[in-house]
């Protein structure tokens, strides 16, 4: 399918990480006892930032490129045996728990069921995925109809053993023949590209190296496709700093080396460059992102001229800018310039000037997320706290029709060309696995073309919206998900999942976790935090840099809500979070011991002072600020949570979790906060870390290794909380 839509990137991006449980704080577990935890050497590390001395003892697990040197050698098996020593130790811990073989019985159940994406139409055919349930990846089937028998276009389960290779992304041709296809190995952000014939589902000779973050935009003539690539790397590739992000034109039938460079910034070693093409094929759009800023950049190639240059359209990174389309020179751009909350104009780039700017579709009291143009028609969705609305309008901005959905929810997809007469969208909450509908744009009805069925009875729960104040006055919404007539007496164990960050906006979800959380007895809250994209870009920067300590403030007054109300208690409140999400646990814990019954922290960045010194840990400066900066190295020091440790400190029951090959936020963050944690600890609590092995961020994590971590993560949590489950 043609990318012509560019964002923000969000490289920090947690995942949709299923829903754990709580854990126990305060008093030591009585079914803990003191661990003997593996040895963690430290070193004589300090660093000055700014006139301040600031140690580092752990810093040797962050353990430099590899050199072949025998000090290297040694460090990487030191390493490795400390990960081997952890992991038996968590696992020996967990092994203790009764319950945990019925949990993942349990949970094998719950994920045993049909999951399909939203389908997408290319050249007549329609294409989706579908998981039959247990598979460790999701198959690409395509379908020349929508009620004839698909076929299977590529199963990555049929790529490794163990199913850690992941599909990573695929792109159509316009006449539905060719298919590029990114894989991605034991969850690493680098990617391979291939290109499969659509007709015999058999793969061509071309491979693409050293691809990240990047999709694949076919020109026209169905002859080839850009993409963005960096260079190899010249030391470790899990670790390296990623720069010089590169655009290239791929001939299908040629080799990689044979590639166009289209576009470079030799100047800007910082910026992300995504390519897309205009539906008429007639532009190359280049969306431009710089790590240093949360804004971004919008250029654009005349691909009828060989000889013509990129011009800089929008080159101030002043605002966020996303392409929606165009009809010939006018330009359609969602923006949030001068409009926090979102709004399309229209450009004609033959005049550019922001005065000959046209405003489409006004700023609304809603935040715009996003905009389609499918069938002559703008499908815009906004979020009214935090769920979704979708309306439809002309292409001069009349209202033309909502689309009208159910309860509280989120809905995604409606996608196509602006000729298609038809477009897919799917609809889920915490309590409604993602269905999939048919949508005719003409008639304005919705058809469902797949529900899933889950052997979870939903109807015994409810989702309810509550708003809460935090430190500082601001109301903050949160979702609560509980059995329906819930005492309110303060006994139930409660999970708190928050994230707060990147522009990033937690809506309704169903989570397989969630269900089995709620069959537990459980509650399950989700607080919409600042720094997060609920309510445009007001609410994301009142989360970030200097005043990130925000976020944290919102988190803690959730918690402190949700006891206040009688839904729990601090023996019985967990908290949980991955990526910055990580972060938003490891800050909380650090700062409010005594609130939280556990943590569950994963894959989270927790050096905030050194975070930007691997892999594209750079890009996220423009949300968190540098150490570099003084200002900024202040406030990252006083909630980085390896750093706010304190010794003799009783700390909650803690699971950290990470991936030994994490390229996203390097695993050397959990390595170095464990350690610290398991040292500082003051009481017989657990403080445990689990580091998977052939896994990544999250992202194509088999379901396998998905099942057993969260079998482990609820194994943890029934002894730290002292549940009563069987």
């Amino acid at each position: 399918m043609t990318s012509t839509k560019f964002s923000r990137t969000l490289w920090a991006s947690g995942l949709a990480l299923s829903a754990a449980a709580p854990l126990a704080w305060g008093q030591p577990s009585k079914s803990a006892g003191k661990i003997a935890y593996p040895a963690a050497r430290t070193v004589d590390q300090t660093d000055d930032y700014h006139g301040t001395t600031v140690a580092d003892p752990y810093r040797w697990m962050e353990n430099p490129n590899p050199d072949a040197s025998e000090e290297w050698k040694q460090t990487d098996a030191e390493i490795q045996a400390w990960i081997k020593a952890e992991n038996e130790i968590t696992n020996g811990w967990l092994d203790q728990v009764p319950q945990r073989s019925k949990i993942k019985e349990r949970l094998t159940q719950l994920v045993n069921y049909e999951r399909y994406s939203v389908p997408f139409k290319e050249g007549g055919k329609y294409f989706y995925t579908r998981n039959d349930g247990l598979q460790n990846q999701s198959v690409l089937y395509v379908t020349d109809a929508l009620d004839a028998t698909p076929r299977v276009l590529i199963d990555p389960n049929t790529l490794s053993k163990d199913g850690t290779v992941a599909l990573a992304g695929n792109s159509v041709s316009d006449d539905g023949k060719l298919l590029a296809y990114g894989i991605a190995d034991a969850g690493s952000d680098w990617n391979t590209w291939h290109v499969r014939d659509v007709l015999t589902g058999k793969d061509l000779a071309d491979e693409l190296k050293w691809v990240k973050f990047s999709g694949a935009a076919w020109t026209k003539d169905n002859k080839g496709f850009f993409y963005s690539r960096y260079d190899a790397p010249a030391g470790d590739a899990i670790k390296s700093v990623n720069h010089f992000h590169k655009i290239f034109y791929h001939t299908v039938g040629t080799s990689q080396d044979k590639d166009s460079l289209v576009y470079e910034r030799n100047d800007q070693p910082e910026w992300y460059l995504g390519a897309g093409v205009t539906e008429d094929g007639k532009y190359l759009i280049i969306g431009v992102s710089d790590g240093k800023t949360i804004n971004n950049a919008m250029f654009y190639k005349d691909l009828s001229d060989p000889k013509s240059k990129v011009v800089e359209l929008l080159n101030k990174f002043d605002a966020d800018y996303n392409f929606v389309g165009n009809a010939g020179s006018t330009f359609w751009v969602q923006t949030n310039l001068g409009s926090p909350r979102g709004k399309v104009v229209a450009i004609d780039i033959t005049k550019p000037d922001v005065s000959n700017w046209k405003e489409i579709l006004p700023q609304t009291s809603n935040t715009l997320q996003g905009v389609n143009i499918v069938g002559h028609r703008f499908f815009a969705s906004y979020l009214k706290d935090a769920t979704t609305q979708v309306r439809l309008h002309d292409l001069d901005g009349s209202h033309i029709v909502d689309v009208q959905f159910p309860g509280l929810c989120t809905a995604g997809g409606f996608g196509g060309k602006q000729t298609d007469t038809e477009t897919f969208y799917s609809f889920s909450g915490y309590l409604n696995p993602g269905s999939i509908f048919h949508y005719d744009i003409k008639t304005g009805k919705s058809t469902l073309f797949r529900a899933p069925k889950v052997d979870f009875n939903a109807d015994n729960y409810e989702t309810k919206q509550v708003f809460y104040k935090s430190k500082d006055g601001t109301k903050i919404p949160m979702f609560i998900t509980a059995k329906k007539g819930l005492t309110l007496d303060g006994s139930s164990p409660t999970l708190l999942y928050g994230y707060g960050g990147f522009n990033i906006s937690l809506t309704p979800g169903f989570s397989t976790g969630t269900a089995k959380w709620l069959e537990m007895g459980g509650v399950y809250a989700v607080a919409n935090l600042r720094g997060g994209g609920e309510y445009g870009e007001e609410w994301h920067m009142g989360g970030m840099k200097l005043v990130k300590q925000n976020v944290f403030d919102d988190f803690i007054a959730a918690g402190e809500w949700l006891i206040s109300n009688k839904y729990t208690s601090s023996k019985k409140l967990a908290i949980q979070g991955g990526s910055n999400g990580g972060l938003l646990v490891g800050a909380c814990m650090t700062q409010r011991p005594d609130l939280f019954g556990a943590c569950v922290a994963q894959v989270g960045v927790m050096d905030m002072l050194r975070f930007h010194k691997f892999t594209i840990g750079w890009g996220w400066v423009g949300d968190y600020g540098s150490s570099d900066t003084e200002s900024e190295f202040k406030a990252l020091r006083a909630f980085s949570p390896y750093h706010n440790l304190k010794p003799g400190t009783c700390y909650p029951p803690t699971l950290i979790t990470t991936g030994d090959h994490d390229d996203r936020v390097y695993p050397a963050h959990s390595f170095k906060f464990a350690a610290a944690a398991q040292a500082a600890q003051g009481c017989d609590n657990p403080m445990l870390v689990r580091i998977e092995t052939r896994a990544g961020h999250g992202a194509g994590k088999p379901t396998s290794k998905r099942i057993e971590e969260s079998a482990d993560i609820f194994a943890f949590l029934v002894r730290s909380l002292d549940m009563k489950v069987n």
